[in-house]
């Protein structure tokens, strides 16, 4: 099989890590967006700071996690 490229593996990561956390998070994700003082311009700027996240991880870290989760 051919090996996935560096960039590839990043994307791949910053998918599953966000769909991880927002299930994780679901509750105090659905606080935070109904809470009267947020507005829609404000959503780019979670999913920002929620990507942010996944920079915790090493290059080799995030290929381990996305060989391990298979396709």
């Amino acid at each position: 099989p051919k090996s996935k490229t560096d960039l590839q593996i990043q994307e791949e990561f910053t998918s599953y890590y966000l769909q991880r956390v927002t299930k994780e998070f679901a509750e105090d994700l659905d606080k935070i967006r109904t809470a009267d003082d947020f507005k829609n311009d404000a959503l780019p700027l979670l999913i920002s700071a929620l990507q942010q996240g996944s920079a915790l991880f090493s290059p080799e870290e995030q290929r381990r996690i996305v060989t391990a989760k298979g396709p």
